[in-house]
């Protein structure tokens, strides 16, 4: 029976992908790609010729619909992202929306999700979190930041090179500079890195050194 298909790609390391996600996207009418020249890299690796499209948060409003109506009509669809998890922080929540809604079936595959190595690594408790994502560029960040100041749980965000310092000093001025994070970068690649510590001393590493790669920030509880 035709259906979408989510499936999560690996987020550096190639070997991370599933033997059953090679297999869906093999067999699969088409591929729905974040960035089809990113995906064609992964494909061509594993000699895989489906198919793609584009599907990003640009166009995903417009073409939704459209998705939907050709699973109906008897194509199976495989949704993927650059890396990881389509629909953490990834489009593919409007889709699944919107299948579900005109009655196709929608099955996701387990896999890659950058946040999860990430929490395990960083030696807080992982029982229980809240998954931020990223944080707001202008409007509300601040705002939001100071909210999560008395969260309980372990607190996970994501941000790119270029607010890396940005989110650590507003962290150090919201939740104090004593507050203990673990920040990961690069996860699964060549040059991956942790740096473990308190706010103040992991914000002064990386006014030291010019961060690179894609960041996972995962922020300690707060303690009465």
């Amino acid at each position: 029976m035709s259906k979408l298909y989510i499936v999560p790609t690996p987020i550096g390391n190639l070997e991370d992908i599933s033997l059953r996600a090679l297999r869906v996207l093999r067999e699969a009418d088409m591929i729905l790609a974040e960035d089809t020249r990113t995906t064609a890299v992964l494909l061509h690796h594993f000699d895989i010729t489906t198919p793609m499209r584009s599907h990003h948060k640009f166009n995903e409003h417009a073409t939704a619909q459209r998705v939907a109506e050709e699973v109906l009509g008897g194509q199976t669809i495989a949704l993927v992202s650059d890396a990881g998890t389509p629909g953490i922080s990834d489009p593919g929540f409007l889709l699944v929306r919107t299948c579900l809604e005109v009655g196709v079936e929608v099955e996701s595959l387990p896999g890659a999700t950058a946040f999860v190595p990430a929490l395990l690594q960083s030696g807080f408790p992982c029982d229980r979190f809240c998954f931020e994502g990223f944080l707001p560029q202008k409007k509300g960040r601040t705002s939001r930041l100071a909210v999560l100041a008395d969260e309980p749980r372990t607190m996970i965000f994501y941000e790119s090179p270029f607010r890396i310092v940005r989110l650590l000093e507003q962290l150090a001025e919201l939740l104090g500079g004593e507050r203990e994070v673990s920040v990961s970068r690069e996860l699964t690649k060549k040059f991956e890195e942790t740096r473990r510590g308190t706010v103040a001393e992991v914000l002064e590493h990386f006014r030291q050194h010019i961060p690179k790669g894609e960041f996972v920030v995962i922020v300690k509880g707060y303690v009465k």
